[in-house]
């Protein structure tokens, strides 16, 4: 173990305006809101978030970008509120913060109406090189690739910013640690490629794993063989990732070392009744495995962490509201391992 402490969490910031509804419209049709709530929301807000509801006790580092407005605002008090330092976030002028409106079905899933704003001009020259040499971070973390125009874009010599960033991590001898969003995109595998050797953990569900080795299609709630996960995590593995493919779904999780190692943890789902909404559980898995990694559990500890972070969150109609310390969620029930949603 390394002497450095802390994770940077890099990449998405958006605040979230999450709708409970009671059903899904037909186009024309009305449909009441009931409960809303509002929070900050994507990749490095929502793995930020879990981590500091944890109460871990190590130093957590945003960085990202927002918008000189209200909702920019609002990301950084609730970061403030949550003990966050906010001097490596970049205010954006001239353009919105990133937002989404998230109708939420209880028990069933949810659809997200989103505004890119700042996250889409995000770039490389906002992770300056100097600056990540002066952080003391075990791990950066950088989600969502393919949800970050500007650090996704393809350049002439065929990499992106993305993958310069990740290399910049990687000297300023952080561990890399990455997340995907399932968008559906001709470009997703060609976006991901070039970042790929400088990622020492890539952690992403199914969906995302099939199109990230551009390899046969998952159908969003088909559950996936084990032998088809692995065949694609080890297809991804050989395109040059460091450590290991970690992939989530609803009835399992899939850790695939580079050194051979393969674990598969089947998990029970909770009833649809228990589910207040499935927003942000796959981040708040993606939590629990970088406390793990951070702290040099075996993978079968930080899965376990993983699940039970994921399941805390599917209580709460926001994606991180729900999460409780860490020393009460690994002495409650919901230590069996029952259930991880992305």
């Amino acid at each position: 173990m390394s002497a450095r402490q802390g994770i940077i969490c890099a990449g998405n910031w958006i605040v979230d305006i999450v709708h409970e509804i009671d059903h899904w419209p037909q186009e024309s049709d009305l449909v009441r809101i009931g409960a809303q709530e509002k929070d900050i929301g994507g990749g490095a807000a929502n793995v930020i978030s879990a981590l500091a509801k944890l109460e871990i006790g190590l130093p957590l580092l945003p960085m990202g970008a927002v918008g000189a407005d209200e909702f920019g605002q609002f990301v950084v008090t609730r970061c403030q509120e949550r003990g966050l330092p906010t001097n490596l976030m970049v205010q954006k002028a001239n353009v919105a913060t990133a937002h989404t409106h998230v109708m939420s079905v209880a028990g069933q899933s949810r659809t997200f109406f989103y505004q890119g704003g700042a996250n889409d001009i995000l770039s490389a020259d906002d992770f300056p090189a100097d600056v990540l040499r002066a952080q003391n971070a075990r791990i950066f973390y950088l989600g969502y690739l393919t949800l970050l125009a500007e650090l996704d874009r393809i350049t002439d010599d065929g990499s992106t910013s993305a993958a310069m960033v990740l290399s910049r991590a990687k000297a300023a001898g952080m561990t890399t640690c990455v997340d995907l969003v399932s968008i559906d995109r001709p470009d997703f595998a060609k976006i991901i490629a070039p970042s790929l050797p400088s990622i020492d953990y890539l952690i992403l569900n199914e969906v995302e794993l099939a199109r990230a080795s551009g390899r046969s299609q998952i159908a969003s709630g088909e559950t996936p063989k084990d032998q088809d996960l692995i065949d694609m995590a080890q297809y991804v593995l050989g395109l040059g990732v460091g450590q290991a493919v970690i992939v989530h779904c609803p009835q399992k999780a899939l850790w695939v070392g580079s050194d051979g190692q393969i674990l598969s943890d089947p998990v029970k789902p909770l009833s649809p009744a228990e589910v207040a909404s499935p927003l942000g559980a796959g981040d708040c898995f993606c939590a629990g495995i970088l406390y793990g990694l951070h702290e040099g559990w075996p993978p079968e500890k930080a899965l376990e962490l993983g699940h039970i972070t994921a399941r805390a969150s599917l209580r709460g109609l926001t994606a991180t509201g729900s999460v409780p310390r860490l020393n009460d969620l690994v002495g409650s029930k919901d230590r069996r391992k029952e259930d991880i949603s992305d």
